[in-house]
């Protein structure tokens, strides 16, 4: 397929229109194709059309490119912003995964609500995507490879060049008289897609010349797939949705086929943090989770992230850093209370319900945190009973326990926030009180202790 600005703009009126264009300007050969060729399209939508450089600052002459951005824009009338990022890899990573993670990630934070980014990746691009994918081992969401089309930030991110090759893109510049810059490290053979552009794709297409469009077909029939194996896990994930909107029931999934538990997993657990697991790591799901005993409490790490059982119920958390001790504070319940881990606690005034405020006294109450041995009678029960049984009626995780607040009256158990009010202090028909509201950022629905 030739490239022009007739072909780019069949392929933008394929998308819903966005507020404004903003093209990933890098400075290299396909960008600057894609932002002459969007510069020439203005007159055709009534859209503004903008471009943003990320500076990495890994290359010495990384100031004079984005200088050389700057000036071609400026040629154009097309504003541009420059991002700085720290590109810099960690322990480990390597720098072109590093660098790529930055850069999309101040790209996302940067994309205006509603605003279209458009990025350059072409037909050989994906081709090569693909066969890394392979090379490492990857299911169907990895041979989909990149996608046309996808949510970002605020707003969308747009590869409206997959369908056209390389050398498309290079004839396009050289009839325009573009100018462009080589990056150097797009020669170095250490790295694996570079090993692959410039050793193994051309003796490939020395024997199949149609490889790299016969590749991007491949990796569109593996999205077509990807997206029936997300329908049919969102299905799943109806039929074994927890008692949280967040969590799963063990039972549901081991209703499941081996095949549908993993589809069901990998999609739950990308959906909750944000990158999906390896093969190994469900495996170890399978193994280690799900086929616990009820009274086992396993946990299998991923990243930043763990998947834990509790009875019938997965939950996905955040790896908590090592508890730090959390001082006791107290609350005159006149104004909400913030707490260190970003929960917040509230009072509000009602009759007959609550906290009852007779109880309380002028100083309020004092802010503990569990720490074993605490008992309570709850309203309406007979007996006192130990704050850990409680939990464990209530079906709360051990994990979540030591975040619930406590509110003491005279060193006395009144109220377990969002669960329970402690008797004496429960305010009876008639009576002014106090409903406790805990505001918890990992529990949307927050917690209320009538």
């Amino acid at each position: 397929m030739n490239f022009s600005s007739d072909t780019l703009y069949g392929q933008l009126l394929s998308q819903p229109l966005p507020a404004a264009w903003q093209v990933a300007y890098s400075g290299g050969l396909d960008s600057s194709a894609l932002l002459h060729a969007m510069a020439g399209l203005r007159g055709r939508f009534d859209i503004p059309v903008g471009a943003v450089h990320v500076h990495h600052g890994l290359q010495a002459d990384a100031d004079r490119w984005a200088d050389h951005c700057r000036r071609v824009c400026a040629d154009h009338s097309i504003p541009l912003s420059v991002l700085q990022v720290d590109a810099r890899p960690a322990r480990g990573e390597s720098p072109e995964a590093a660098a790529r993670h930055a850069r999309y990630a101040a790209l996302a934070d940067w994309l205006a609500p509603d605003h279209c980014l458009l990025t350059a990746q072409h037909q050989d691009d994906q081709a090569e995507t693909l066969l890394l994918q392979l090379l490492r081992g990857a299911g169907v969401p990895g041979l989909a490879s990149m996608p046309a089309c996808t949510a970002f930030g605020e707003g969308i991110h747009l590869r409206p060049l997959l369908s056209v090759s390389r050398q498309a893109l290079h004839d396009y510049a050289l009839a325009a008289g573009l100018e462009w810059i080589e990056d150097p490290s797009n020669a170095e053979t250490g790295l694996d897609r570079n090993f692959l552009r410039h050793s193994v794709m051309p003796l490939l297409q020395s024997r199949w010349p149609a490889l790299s469009g016969n590749l991007s077909r491949s990796a569109a029939h593996a999205a077509e797939a990807a997206g029936l194996l997300d329908s049919l896990a969102m299905d799943d994930r109806q039929a074994a949705g927890g008692r949280d909107t967040d969590t799963l029931m063990v039972s549901a999934l081991q209703a499941l086929s081996p095949a549908r538990q993993r589809n069901l997993l990998r999609f739950w657990m990308k959906q909750q943090a944000g990158h999906a697991p390896s093969a190994a790591v469900l495996t170890r799901v399978q193994h280690d989770v799900l086929d616990s005993r009820r009274d086992a409490m396993p946990c299998v790490q991923w990243g930043r992230h763990a998947l834990r059982r509790y009875r019938d119920e997965l939950f996905v958390l955040p790896v908590a850093l090592p508890d730090q001790p959390r001082p006791e504070c107290a609350w005159r319940l006149d104004a909400p209370l913030p707490l260190t881990d970003g929960a917040v606690l509230t009072a509000t005034p009602g009759v007959g319900e609550g906290l009852r405020r007779a109880a309380i006294g002028a100083d309020g109450v004092r802010i503990r945190w569990r720490r074993g041995g605490e008992t309570c009678r709850p309203a309406g029960r007979g007996h006192r009973h130990a704050l850990k049984k409680l939990f464990q009626e209530a079906g709360v995780p051990p994990w979540q326990r030591h975040r619930i607040p406590l509110l003491y009256v005279e060193n006395e158990l009144a109220a377990v926030a969002g669960m329970w009010i402690c008797e004496p202090f429960q305010a009876g028909p008639g009576e002014a009180g106090y409903r406790i509201d805990w505001l918890d950022r990992r529990q949307p629905d927050g917690h209320r202790s009538d």
